[in-house]
């Protein structure tokens, strides 16, 4: 329950002239894995939004161990390490078809109020959440 898993394939345009995936383009796809970490959970980003609830990164840490390459099928895996008062934590991983470890990151995101800009803590329904992976 604590992780998800979802598969991307590596576009031509998130790569350089050798066909490898400029650094960047990683974080994209952490984002995509952990938007769909929450869908899986049933939490939709959209309405959070919509609700006046924003949860950006306040911090992030990135290891790269090896090159993704055009056209690969990764597997963006994210799992769900903590949350205390306005934070939430996450361990990520991005893997080839091969499932050799290409990168691992650590992400920490804020509950944030879209009305004030401050940070909130999350609305009951996430409480919830957090609850069952104790």
């Amino acid at each position: 329950m604590k992780d998800h898993q979802i598969e991307v394939r590596v576009r031509y345009s998130e790569t350089d002239q050798m066909g490898v995936v400029y650094h960047g383009n990683y974080i994209p796809y952490f984002e995509i894995g952990r938007v769909e970490w929450l869908r899986n959970k049933g939490i939709s980003y959209k309405i959070m939004e919509e609700s006046g609830i924003a949860l950006p990164i306040v911090s992030m840490n990135i290891n790269y161990k090896k090159s993704a390459r055009y056209d690969e099928l990764l597997t963006v895996h994210t799992v769900f390490k903590s949350q205390s008062s306005v934070k939430i934590e996450f361990d990520c991983a991005i893997y080839n078809e091969s499932d050799e470890l290409l990168t691992t990151a650590q992400f920490i995101l804020v509950f944030v109020s879209l009305k004030t800009g401050r940070p909130i803590a999350p609305p009951d329904y996430i409480l919830e959440l957090f609850k069952t992976m104790e």
